[in-house]
């Protein structure tokens, strides 16, 4: 009888409730996809270049054109110059990168510090490596990083930190003040930084994402992972890249090569030709997800969850106190997704030890116009 690597994984909450949403016919609001097409002239690109016969494997690295124009949208947004051979690395999905970053330097015995609510592939990479996560609540007002906290779980064991801004599952932004204090508090230590930014193009209000990429001193010790799953509404083609100083990109390939090898070919070529051809598109990305998160929440005003609009990425969090709050939230996601044609994620799998009497759950807004109108609907009558 096999004896379970990890024991305590079991089907993600994700599949579970797209899997429930599509039973009852329910309007998936549950995980994080859009329900609308990527850029037309992206689309044609893949066709185009299998066409041209662009269908065998790329470099391990990613197609060089590719990371050319990674580095070059670094620059533009981050004002930050990395080598496009030496510090990108295209790999299939940011999952996947964040598995090999990862691998790449936790060995047996390192703990691994993620702030909670925390996205659930954090940790099972982590134990396969043979390291632990050490589990630090982010602050219940604002969901803030909590620096006494941090510091108090800091031990000689900690090799890595993860972060992730514009966070999932509650749309909190990292500050520049709040990357300055992280930086004094690690400087004397040998900790590797993870930083997730997978929607780094959707901060709302005119807030700027502040990326680790801008931050020189924390650079030098970070896996900086994106999507251009999530950045051009494809999340389908699970694509995304590492921005990594040369020593840590070079361990990262090491463990990537064995991994996946490489990305998709004509996906690769065909996001490159649209990138140096519409730059403008990560500029106007804020604008386009903020209209939707604007008409959502306009349109549950009139309902009985209370919600702060969120700041950044595609997920609005509602609390639903006042609505039934003898049902924990893993209950109320399945009641709502049965009964009122609505499928959600539930808050409490983000955290190890869940706030006692937290009521709240998430709702994807990167839909149709239409989407959002009929499932403000359904929330409204709740």
């Amino acid at each position: 009888m096999i004896t379970s690597k990890l024991p305590n994984v079991g089907t993600t909450i994700f599949t579970t409730m797209s899997q429930l949403a599509a039973e009852t016919g329910a309007l998936n609001l549950s995980q994080g996809f859009p329900d609308f097409n990527g850029p037309q002239g992206l689309l044609d690109g893949v066709g185009r270049h299998i066409a041209l016969g662009h269908n065998q494997y790329a470099p391990m690295t990613g197609l060089p054109v590719l990371r050319q124009q990674v580095a070059a949208k670094v620059a533009r947004s981050y004002g930050a110059t990395v080598n496009a051979d030496s510090e990108v690395t295209i790999t299939p999905g940011a999952t996947e990168a964040i598995f090999c970053a990862i691998q790449a330097v936790i060995r047996n015995g390192d703990e691994v510090i993620v702030f909670d609510p925390c996205y659930d592939s954090y940790e099972p990479s982590v134990e396969l490596a043979g390291g632990r996560c050490v589990h630090v609540q982010l602050s219940l007002d604002g969901f803030a990083l909590d620096f006494e906290k941090l510091k108090a779980a800091l031990s000689p064991r900690t090799r890595m930190i993860i972060i992730n801004s514009p966070h999932n599952p509650t749309g909190a932004l990292i500050s520049r003040a709040e990357l300055d204090q992280l930086a004094e508090l690690i400087r004397d230590r040998d900790i590797y930084l993870v930083s997730d930014e997978v929607y780094e193009h959707l901060a709302f209000d005119g807030v700027p994402h502040v990326s680790v990429l801008s931050h020189q001193e924390l650079y030098q010790r970070a896996f900086v992972i994106s999507s251009f799953g999530k950045t051009y509404h494809v999340t389908g083609w699970k694509t995304g890249y590492v921005v990594a100083p040369p020593a840590l990109s070079a361990e990262l390939r090491k463990v990537h090569q064995y991994v996946n090898f490489c990305g998709v070919t004509p996906l690769q070529y065909a996001l490159a030709d649209f990138m140096a051809e519409h730059p403008e598109h990560v500029e106007e990305l804020p604008a386009f997800y903020q209209a939707k998160r604007d008409l959502f929440c306009d349109l549950l005003e009139p309902s009985r969850f209370s919600f702060t609009r969120v700041a950044g990425t595609y997920f609005q969090l509602v609390d639903y106190s006042q609505i039934r709050p003898d049902l924990d939230d893993v209950a109320m996601s399945q009641w709502m997704t049965r009964e009122h044609g609505v499928a959600t994620i539930p808050v409490s799998v983000f955290y190890q030890h869940p706030p006692q009497g937290q009521r709240l759950v998430r709702l994807c807004f990167a839909k149709r116009e239409e989407t959002l109108q009929q499932a403000a609907e359904k929330l409204c009558v709740i």
